[in-house]
């Protein structure tokens, strides 16, 4: 007796095969048989006539490490067909909390049901909130650094390096699966190459991996890639480059090749780097990034108080003037807020904001990160969709979100996300449907197995007996991204059925209530 049978559907195994006919049946949390079910016993069945019946997608760089704790149904991932998240990317993540480090803003300002500190203790509290969705946690390079010297603009001493060090394989015996760096955030951005390498090694006694949301990803992204790829050699570990892209303007965009180009060389040699890649032609981000490194430097306090000191903020409008031509700004637009009379810009570009508030679009920028408290969101358009188009269909890049789970309701509707929180997955698969990008079968391989394989997720990404039961249904004449950037908080529609573990999670289309997530550590 299976305990669930999936039949008549259209099969997409994971592996790039071409879709087949079989049925798929559960038994526990794994896949109990596959093929021609129609005589088999179940508790339930669902049919999936007319349906694709696939692995769960593995989102690979999300940020919902704290919000799975207050929002475990997890909807906007979840009605996408996502069933694991690979959290704490580009430097920051919800553990270790320890010394000056704070967490991003926009997890500051929520409730939790009690406090945390260590991996062991978060992972505590996401056993005991038993999200919707797996999760498998990176350690941030920012919250190691932060937490150990602060947000000081230097070099780590000898004796700081090795705190973070020991940090760093605590954090990694207590299930952590690797390091992430974000290396335009401070303080991460003043670490030198070195310090970077050091920690990998410690990431290599662990077999785990390194992500990096790198030093640049306009004109010199080719630089930041040689030494995304150097860190990966010299520590002798596996190497994720963050949202690939060559972002800024039209003189950055032809140095796509050249980044992709190392990659595929290094893979040649034997290095084990891929890459991700969310599927829209904006970052997001918050907006004070814009700030030099001067300003970035000594944590929110501080840079607050430089802000607001008349001379300095002379100083630090004078600098944005000078980074840019004027006309650039119009390629960024203002995402969440916190402040009540800065809603109404939620959505805008900067020089309609500038134009409303009579000032030039720097001191715009100036009065939303004051007035926000250095919480203001942004949307970094200029990007190119024939690079966009590229990425994703090279063999070694796979999907990303880049974003925390969201929701309609509740604590997470209250900001103003990218769309790409609610649409990533059903948007590269309808292009995927509609022949856009990649065939269907080597779209699903790049959200399932080759996620798994890559960041070591033992008997998950494929749909075969004996694995995990992560599987999703969807509709291909449904499937709908219904998010945008003028509403985003909408939630995707044609995912009909998704199964966590083995857990019914979704049935027809809407949440089952029932959650299975596991806490995961990924295998040697």
């Amino acid at each position: 007796m299976m305990d669930l049978k999936i039949v008549n559907g259209t099969l997409v195994d994971g592996t790039g095969a071409a879709p087949r006919r079989a049925d798929v049946g559960t038994k526990g949390e794994r896949i109990a048989d596959m093929g021609d079910l129609a005589n088999a016993e179940a508790t339930r069945t669902i049919d999936a006539t007319g349906h694709v019946v696939c692995p769960g997608f593995i989102d690979v760089h999300s940020h919902s490490d704290a919000y799975l704790l207050i929002e475990p149904d997890a909807p906007s991932k979840l009605a996408q067909g996502v069933t694991t998240e690979v959290v704490g990317n580009c430097g920051a993540s919800a553990a270790p909390l320890m010394g000056d480090y704070k967490m991003p803003s926009d997890w500051l300002d929520k409730d939790y049901p009690e406090a945390w500190s260590t991996v062991a203790e978060y992972r505590g509290l996401f056993d005991h909130s038993r999200p919707a969705l797996n999760a498998v946690l990176l350690i941030g390079h920012n919250t190691l650094r932060a937490g150990t010297m602060g947000y000081e603009p230097r070099h780590a001493t000898a004796d700081e390096l090795a705190a973070m060090k020991r940090s760093l394989d605590q954090a990694l015996a207590e299930g952590g699966a690797g390091l992430s760096s974000g290396l335009v955030y401070a303080p991460g951005l003043y670490a030198p190459h070195e310090e970077l390498i050091e920690l990998a090694k410690v990431v290599s006694t662990h077999s785990g991996i390194y992500t990096s949301h790198m030093r640049n990803e306009g004109d010199e992204v080719e630089a930041a890639v040689r030494e995304t790829i150097a860190v990966g050699r010299e520590a002798g570990v596996r190497v994720e480059v963050s949202h690939l892209k060559a972002s800024g303007g039209q003189a950055s965009w032809p140095c796509i090749h050249g980044a992709l180009k190392q990659i595929e060389d290094a893979r040649a040699a034997g290095l084990e780097v891929a890459a991700d890649r969310y599927p829209y032609l904006a970052g997001a981000t918050d907006l004070d990034v814009v700030f030099p490194a001067w300003a970035a430097a000594g944590g929110r306090a501080t840079v607050l108080g430089r802000l607001r000191d008349p001379a300095t903020r002379q100083k630090l409008r004078q600098d944005l003037v000078d980074s840019r031509p004027e006309s650039d700004w119009a390629k960024v637009a203002v995402g969440s807020t916190t402040h009540p009379d800065n809603t109404r810009f939620r959505g805008r570009r900067l020089p309609d904001v500038a134009n409303e508030l009579g000032v030039h679009p720097v001191d715009a920028i100036l009065h939303l990160c004051d007035s926000d408290e250095l919480m203001t969101g942004a949307f970094f358009f200029g990007m190119s969709e024939e690079n966009m188009f590229l990425v994703l269909g090279t063999p070694f890049v796979m999907l990303g979100s880049d974003a925390s789970i969201r929701a309609p309701w509740g604590p997470l509707s209250e900001d103003y996300p990218h769309p790409r929180a609610y649409g990533t997955y059903p948007r590269f698969l309808r292009w995927a449907l509609d022949g856009q990008t990649v065939p269907l079968p080597e779209a699903v391989r790049k959200m399932t197995s080759f996620p798994a394989d890559h960041f070591r997720l033992k008997d998950r990404g494929r749909l075969e007996p004996g694995r995990y039961a992560d599987i999703v249904v969807f509709d291909p004449d449904a499937l709908e991204e219904r998010t945008s950037y003028g509403d985003p908080h909408q939630l995707a529609e044609g995912v009909t059925t998704v199964v966590v573990n083995g857990t019914l999670t979704r049935s027809d289309d809407t949440p089952s209530g029932e959650r299975n997530g596991r806490f995961i550590e990924p295998t040697a």
